[in-house]
């Protein structure tokens, strides 16, 4: 049903990718800040994985692929598959991101994350999906920017600590 109204109004995929992305920065910024928050943070990735396996590995009936189509194109505002693909990866690299405060280590999980997703759907033709190196490189493409949205939460987040831990308090 989304998918169905995602393809009938591509000019919208931004605003959702968009969307996705600044629900993820407020949440990960209140969280960071907030209490217990590490275990929230792991909370919203495990959720955010959830889809992640029902849109690459649930079983399409009536396919059956046995190859790998190797393509790079760039996303454009109406290639709706190819940012659904930027979307997918975006918030559980972002909330493991913060979860973990090792970018570099999540980024490479995420990418692994993907490409192990794309060898199952080539190496398993009785799921129906086939593998798609575009998918891999737009899932990718979500998870460098979901570190960088994350980092950037970070640095800001330690920012306004510093800042109200600097400041004199008032004596009024």
């Amino acid at each position: 049903m989304i998918a169905t109204f995602m393809l009938e109004h591509p000019a919208l995929m931004p605003v959702v990718m968009a969307l996705i992305a600044v629900i993820c920065v407020i949440a990960g910024y209140l969280l960071v800040r907030a209490r217990y928050s590490h275990q929230i943070l792991w909370t919203l990735a495990g959720l955010s994985l959830l889809p992640v396996v029902v849109m690459t590995l649930n079983p399409t009936a009536g396919r059956s692929f046995v190859f790998c189509v190797v393509q790079f194109s760039m996303p454009s505002p109406r290639a709706v598959e190819l940012l659904a693909n930027v979307a997918l990866f975006l918030p559980l690299v972002y909330f493991a991101t913060l979860a973990t405060r090792k970018p570099l280590l999540v980024l490479a999980s995420g990418t692994f994350l993907s490409a192990g997703i794309e060898v199952v759907q080539g190496l398993i033709p009785a799921i129906g999906r086939s593998c798609d190196t575009n998918d891999w490189a737009m899932n990718t493409a979500g998870a460098v920017i979901a570190v960088l949205l994350a980092s950037a939460t970070i640095t800001v987040t330690k920012r306004r600590q510093r800042e109200l831990t600097s400041k004199p308090l008032n004596d009024h």
